[in-house]
Protein backbone atom coordinates (compact mmCIF):
# COMPACT_ATOMS: atom_id res chain seq x y z
CA UNK A 1 0.00 0.00 0.00
CA UNK A 2 2.49 2.08 1.03
CA UNK A 3 4.23 1.19 -2.51
CA UNK A 4 1.63 2.57 -4.17
CA UNK A 5 1.51 6.04 -2.68
CA UNK A 6 4.87 6.57 -3.35
CA UNK A 7 4.43 5.71 -6.88
CA UNK A 8 1.59 7.97 -7.16
CA UNK A 9 3.15 10.51 -5.59
CA UNK A 10 6.08 10.43 -7.64
CA UNK A 11 4.29 10.59 -10.95
CA UNK A 12 2.20 13.24 -9.75
CA UNK A 13 5.45 15.23 -8.92
CA UNK A 14 7.10 14.23 -12.60
CA UNK A 15 3.58 15.35 -14.02
CA UNK A 16 3.98 18.76 -12.30
CA UNK A 17 7.60 19.66 -13.51
CA UNK A 18 6.74 18.41 -17.29
CA UNK A 19 3.68 21.51 -17.11
CA UNK A 20 5.92 23.55 -15.59
CA UNK A 21 8.51 23.20 -18.85
CA UNK A 22 5.93 23.71 -20.88
CA UNK A 23 4.05 27.08 -19.93
CA UNK A 24 8.25 28.25 -19.59
CA UNK A 25 9.00 27.61 -23.09
CA UNK A 26 9.18 30.88 -25.72
CA UNK A 27 6.30 31.73 -27.66
CA UNK A 28 7.51 32.30 -31.96
CA UNK A 29 6.54 35.48 -32.99
CA UNK A 30 3.37 34.98 -34.36
CA UNK A 31 2.11 32.42 -32.54
CA UNK A 32 0.51 32.17 -28.88
CA UNK A 33 3.07 29.51 -28.18
CA UNK A 34 2.44 28.23 -24.52
CA UNK A 35 1.83 31.77 -23.26
CA UNK A 36 -1.61 32.66 -21.97
CA UNK A 37 -2.82 35.77 -23.01
CA UNK A 38 -4.43 38.51 -21.07
CA UNK A 39 -8.01 37.97 -21.00
CA UNK A 40 -8.43 42.13 -22.19
CA UNK A 41 -5.76 45.40 -23.51
CA UNK A 42 -6.41 48.85 -22.63
CA UNK A 43 -8.81 50.35 -25.41
CA UNK A 44 -8.93 53.95 -26.20
CA UNK A 45 -12.11 54.99 -28.11
CA UNK A 46 -11.51 57.05 -31.26
CA UNK A 47 -14.44 59.49 -32.02
CA UNK A 48 -12.66 61.98 -34.27
CA UNK A 49 -14.58 62.34 -37.60
CA UNK A 50 -17.35 60.38 -35.96
CA UNK A 51 -15.31 57.65 -36.48
CA UNK A 52 -16.59 56.18 -32.93
CA UNK A 53 -14.69 52.69 -32.92
CA UNK A 54 -12.51 51.65 -29.89
CA UNK A 55 -8.89 50.23 -30.88
CA UNK A 56 -6.09 48.60 -28.48
CA UNK A 57 -4.25 51.29 -26.79
CA UNK A 58 -0.49 51.81 -28.90
CA UNK A 59 2.18 50.88 -26.44
CA UNK A 60 0.29 47.63 -25.18
CA UNK A 61 1.87 44.65 -25.32
CA UNK A 62 0.43 41.07 -26.75
CA UNK A 63 1.85 37.87 -27.08
CA UNK A 64 0.58 37.17 -30.63
CA UNK A 65 -0.70 39.74 -33.46
CA UNK A 66 -4.76 38.99 -33.83
CA UNK A 67 -6.41 37.53 -37.11
CA UNK A 68 -4.46 37.05 -39.80
CA UNK A 69 -1.86 40.17 -40.58
CA UNK A 70 -0.73 41.91 -43.18
CA UNK A 71 3.17 42.06 -42.41
CA UNK A 72 4.82 44.78 -44.06
CA UNK A 73 7.97 46.20 -44.70
CA UNK A 74 9.54 49.80 -44.24
CA UNK A 75 12.61 51.42 -43.76
CA UNK A 76 14.29 48.10 -42.69
CA UNK A 77 11.80 47.23 -39.93
CA UNK A 78 8.59 44.67 -40.32
CA UNK A 79 5.41 45.63 -38.61
CA UNK A 80 2.54 43.59 -38.87
CA UNK A 81 -1.21 45.29 -39.68
CA UNK A 82 -4.53 43.76 -38.57
CA UNK A 83 -7.87 45.18 -37.93
CA UNK A 84 -6.95 48.83 -38.43
CA UNK A 85 -4.08 48.51 -35.25
CA UNK A 86 -0.40 48.40 -36.33
CA UNK A 87 2.12 45.87 -34.38
CA UNK A 88 5.81 45.97 -34.15
CA UNK A 89 7.92 42.85 -33.07
CA UNK A 90 9.05 43.31 -29.25
CA UNK A 91 11.21 40.62 -28.29
CA UNK A 92 9.28 37.60 -27.85
CA UNK A 93 5.48 39.75 -27.68
CA UNK A 94 4.37 42.56 -30.20
CA UNK A 95 3.42 46.08 -29.13
CA UNK A 96 1.45 48.37 -30.86
CA UNK A 97 2.81 51.22 -32.37
CA UNK A 98 1.92 54.26 -34.39
CA UNK A 99 2.40 53.23 -38.49
CA UNK A 100 5.28 54.84 -40.20
CA UNK A 101 4.25 57.32 -42.22
CA UNK A 102 5.07 56.04 -45.97
CA UNK A 103 4.23 52.66 -44.97
CA UNK A 104 2.09 51.23 -47.82
CA UNK A 105 -0.82 49.19 -47.45
CA UNK A 106 -2.68 46.98 -49.58
CA UNK A 107 -6.16 47.12 -48.16
CA UNK A 108 -7.80 49.92 -45.92
CA UNK A 109 -8.54 49.16 -42.32
CA UNK A 110 -12.13 46.98 -42.06
CA UNK A 111 -13.75 50.62 -40.50
CA UNK A 112 -12.86 53.13 -42.28
CA UNK A 113 -14.15 57.06 -42.01
CA UNK A 114 -13.78 58.72 -45.22
CA UNK A 115 -12.92 62.56 -44.85
CA UNK A 116 -11.71 65.44 -48.04
CA UNK A 117 -9.19 67.90 -47.52
CA UNK A 118 -8.66 70.60 -50.81
CA UNK A 119 -10.77 68.06 -52.82
CA UNK A 120 -8.47 64.96 -51.91
CA UNK A 121 -10.24 61.96 -49.99
CA UNK A 122 -8.36 61.11 -47.22
CA UNK A 123 -9.29 57.18 -44.97
CA UNK A 124 -9.08 57.56 -41.41
CA UNK A 125 -9.09 55.14 -38.72
CA UNK A 126 -7.32 54.83 -35.57
CA UNK A 127 -5.62 58.24 -35.55
CA UNK A 128 -4.09 57.16 -38.78
CA UNK A 129 -4.59 59.06 -42.47
CA UNK A 130 -4.03 56.94 -45.34
CA UNK A 131 -4.73 57.99 -49.28
CA UNK A 132 -5.24 55.53 -52.28
CA UNK A 133 -1.77 55.71 -54.35
CA UNK A 134 -2.57 53.96 -57.24
CA UNK A 135 -1.29 49.89 -57.56
CA UNK A 136 0.90 50.48 -54.29
CA UNK A 137 -2.54 50.22 -52.22
CA UNK A 138 -3.01 53.01 -49.66
CA UNK A 139 -0.24 55.09 -48.13
CA UNK A 140 0.05 56.10 -44.69
CA UNK A 141 0.69 59.86 -44.52
CA UNK A 142 0.67 62.87 -42.22
CA UNK A 143 -2.39 64.87 -41.24
CA UNK A 144 -3.68 67.23 -42.96
CA UNK A 145 -2.86 70.58 -42.17
CA UNK A 146 -5.83 72.08 -41.47
CA UNK A 147 -7.59 69.18 -39.78
CA UNK A 148 -10.81 71.26 -39.53
CA UNK A 149 -11.29 71.88 -42.80
CA UNK A 150 -12.51 68.26 -43.34
CA UNK A 151 -15.65 67.57 -45.24
CA UNK A 152 -17.19 64.48 -43.93
CA UNK A 153 -18.50 61.46 -45.89
CA UNK A 154 -17.99 58.73 -49.31
CA UNK A 155 -19.20 61.63 -51.86
CA UNK A 156 -17.15 64.81 -50.31
CA UNK A 157 -17.79 68.04 -51.69
CA UNK A 158 -20.45 68.63 -54.73
CA UNK A 159 -18.65 67.27 -58.28
CA UNK A 160 -20.53 68.18 -61.34
CA UNK A 161 -23.58 66.05 -61.67
CA UNK A 162 -23.59 63.85 -58.66
CA UNK A 163 -27.10 63.66 -56.78
CA UNK A 164 -28.78 66.28 -54.82
CA UNK A 165 -28.14 66.17 -50.74
CA UNK A 166 -30.63 64.64 -48.32
CA UNK A 167 -33.25 67.46 -46.83
CA UNK A 168 -30.94 66.77 -43.63
CA UNK A 169 -27.45 67.77 -45.56
CA UNK A 170 -26.49 64.54 -44.91
CA UNK A 171 -24.98 62.77 -47.99
CA UNK A 172 -27.10 60.73 -50.93
CA UNK A 173 -28.32 57.30 -49.83
CA UNK A 174 -26.54 55.16 -51.39
CA UNK A 175 -23.27 56.39 -51.36
CA UNK A 176 -22.37 53.89 -48.33
CA UNK A 177 -22.88 50.33 -48.29
CA UNK A 178 -24.01 48.37 -45.50
CA UNK A 179 -22.14 44.63 -45.49
CA UNK A 180 -23.05 41.95 -42.77
CA UNK A 181 -20.72 38.90 -42.76
CA UNK A 182 -22.85 36.14 -42.88
CA UNK A 183 -20.00 33.52 -41.99
CA UNK A 184 -18.53 34.90 -39.37
CA UNK A 185 -15.96 36.12 -41.83
CA UNK A 186 -12.90 37.72 -39.44
CA UNK A 187 -12.27 41.59 -39.97
CA UNK A 188 -9.39 41.24 -42.13
CA UNK A 189 -11.04 38.93 -44.44
CA UNK A 190 -13.93 41.59 -44.89
CA UNK A 191 -11.15 43.97 -45.80
CA UNK A 192 -9.69 42.06 -48.40
CA UNK A 193 -13.10 40.56 -49.78
CA UNK A 194 -14.07 44.28 -49.88
CA UNK A 195 -10.83 45.18 -51.93
CA UNK A 196 -11.10 42.52 -54.25
CA UNK A 197 -14.88 43.20 -55.28
CA UNK A 198 -13.90 47.23 -55.37
CA UNK A 199 -11.04 46.54 -57.98
CA UNK A 200 -13.71 43.84 -59.82
CA UNK A 201 -16.45 46.67 -59.72
CA UNK A 202 -14.48 49.52 -60.75
CA UNK A 203 -13.00 47.15 -64.15
CA UNK A 204 -16.71 46.34 -65.25
CA UNK A 205 -17.98 49.91 -64.40
CA UNK A 206 -14.86 52.29 -65.05
CA UNK A 207 -16.27 53.91 -61.76
CA UNK A 208 -14.10 54.73 -58.80
CA UNK A 209 -15.33 56.07 -55.39
CA UNK A 210 -12.01 57.11 -54.03
CA UNK A 211 -11.77 59.47 -56.85
CA UNK A 212 -13.81 63.21 -57.04
CA UNK A 213 -16.78 62.43 -59.12
CA UNK A 214 -15.88 58.72 -59.63
CA UNK A 215 -13.15 59.76 -62.02
CA UNK A 216 -15.71 59.62 -64.69
CA UNK A 217 -17.24 62.36 -67.34
CA UNK A 218 -19.87 64.44 -65.10
CA UNK A 219 -22.75 63.46 -66.88
CA UNK A 220 -21.64 59.33 -66.17
CA UNK A 221 -21.62 60.11 -62.79
CA UNK A 222 -25.02 58.72 -61.20
CA UNK A 223 -25.00 56.42 -63.55
CA UNK A 224 -22.07 54.80 -63.04
CA UNK A 225 -22.09 55.04 -59.42
CA UNK A 226 -25.29 53.55 -59.48
CA UNK A 227 -23.28 50.78 -61.56
CA UNK A 228 -20.56 50.43 -59.25
CA UNK A 229 -22.73 49.88 -56.30
CA UNK A 230 -24.78 46.93 -57.93
CA UNK A 231 -21.41 45.33 -59.04
CA UNK A 232 -20.05 45.92 -55.38
CA UNK A 233 -23.31 44.36 -53.96
CA UNK A 234 -23.41 41.37 -57.05
CA UNK A 235 -19.56 40.59 -55.64
CA UNK A 236 -19.85 40.34 -51.54
CA UNK A 237 -23.12 38.64 -52.08
CA UNK A 238 -21.08 36.18 -53.83
CA UNK A 239 -18.65 35.76 -51.13
CA UNK A 240 -20.97 35.60 -48.24
CA UNK A 241 -21.82 38.72 -46.87
CA UNK A 242 -25.06 40.51 -46.44
CA UNK A 243 -25.59 44.04 -48.34
CA UNK A 244 -27.70 47.17 -47.96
Amino acid sequence: MMRRIAVGCGLLVLGLALMSSAHAQRPEHGHGGHVRAPSSYGMHYDGRYNHDRYYTMRGTQVVAVPGRPWVVAHGGAHYYYSGGVWYAPHGATFVVVAPPVGVFVPVLPPFYTTVWFAGVPYYYANDTYYVYSGPQGYEVVDPPADEGSAVQGPQGPAYPGAPPPAESGAHPQGEDLFIYPQHGQSPDQQASDRYECHKWAFSQTGFDPTQPGGGVAADDTVAKGEAYRRAMRACLEGRGYSVR
